[in-house]
């Protein structure tokens, strides 16, 4: 299996043949509006003004499991988005990314990627929340919280997984590299 094999729902539940990115850098994200990450939709969307002319796609599913930070509706979530961050790359309807609601792609995501740890200042702040809100969270695949990030290359397969606290520069260098 690879990103080319699923369909996903867009904001307005029509189905997406995920195949319509093939050849393609992908950088599937999982996002939240009231998330202390979710400046990094400025940082992403500098990376998709570089670079999305050089066959590069941000996807952007949103998700209310973490904390209740994606209440709004797809519209309302989109309506922030582009207002307050300008963003242009492609949205999906809002989603659950672990447990049995998940959708296919993000268990394929998650059963395919090992957590490798938190980095940088977030990590202090974030370790403690993951560990209360699953104690095992160091042994399994699940996402942690919003704006955990998968860079899928030309092919559809996976090349790398990003924790939230990742800086979004190492990111765009990743991104970048595959792009070469």
């Amino acid at each position: 299996m690879n990103l080319y094999d699923f369909t996903v729902k867009d904001m307005n539940g029509e189905d997406v043949d995920l195949s319509a990115y093939k050849g393609k850098v992908v950088l599937v994200v999982n996002t939240a509006t009231e998330c202390g990450f979710t400046p990094q939709y400025s940082d992403l969307q500098a990376i998709y003004d570089e670079l999305k002319e050089q066959d590069f796609e941000i996807l952007d599913f949103p998700c209310n499991q973490f904390a209740n930070q994606a209440k709004g509706t797809n519209d309302e979530i989109h309506t922030f988005c582009t207002g307050r961050f300008g963003i242009t790359f492609p949205q999906f309807g809002k989603i659950d990314v672990n447990g049995e609601n998940a959708i296919p792609l993000f268990k394929w995501l998650t059963e395919n990627t090992k957590f490798e740890g938190f980095s940088g200042p977030g990590k202090l702040v974030l370790t403690p929340i993951v560990k209360k809100m699953d104690s095992d969270y160091k042994n399994n695949g699940n996402i942690k919280w919003n704006f955990t990030k998968f860079l899928i290359g030309k092919d559809g397969n996976i090349v790398k997984r990003f924790e939230p606290t990742t800086d979004c520069k190492e990111v765009k260098e990743a991104v970048e590299q595959l792009l070469v």
